[in-house]
């Protein structure tokens, strides 16, 4: 198999609309009704941290959004949605995307970053369960997963997961 050579880059506001168009073609159509999408309505997400990869011909391959959120009263980053094209899966595509959010996250001092996803997947980036920390319903609360940027950094932090409002 070729390696195909991805392009990394800030998302900007002329890729708003190819990656929206993305997530609906990789999400259900009812994917704003979740409850990670309410914990984002009328908050920008964290412009740094939202990312494209696209290929040598400038083809979206991927994308990957980041949103901050409070953990109790500890700021956190609330990865996704992260989505690859169809034709791109299997590609490792969305590794890249996640790895170099997390280096960048890491990099700005951020703390600590969750998702809600599928553990066996999301645990090779080292994500683990949060048995404290709840998502609004209806979240599975086996699929709320959180990685530490900083050592001890989801240490005595719990509680349920609030819009970041100013």
């Amino acid at each position: 198999m070729q390696q195909t050579i991805l392009h990394l880059a800030q998302e900007t506001a002329d890729d708003w609309w190819e990656v929206e168009a993305l997530y609906d073609l990789c999400f259900a159509p009812g994917r704003s009704a979740l409850s990670s999408y309410r914990l984002r309505e009328g908050i920008d997400p964290i412009a740094s941290l939202c990312l494209t990869a696209r290929d040598a011909d400038g083809v979206l391959a991927g994308a990957v959004r980041n949103w901050p959120v409070r953990v109790g009263d500890a700021l956190t980053i609330l990865l996704g949605p992260i989505a690859v094209h169809p034709t791109r899966q299997g590609e490792g595509v969305a590794a890249l995307l996640m790895q170099d959010c997390l280096r960048r996250a890491r990099a700005a001092g951020y703390a600590r970053i969750m998702l809600v996803g599928d553990a066996p997947y999301y645990s090779r980036f080292g994500f683990v369960p949060l048995k404290d920390v709840v998502m609004p319903p209806p979240t599975n609360p086996d699929r709320v997963l959180g990685l530490a940027l900083s050592e001890g950094a989801w240490d005595q932090v719990s509680g349920t997961v609030t819009a970041m409002h100013d």
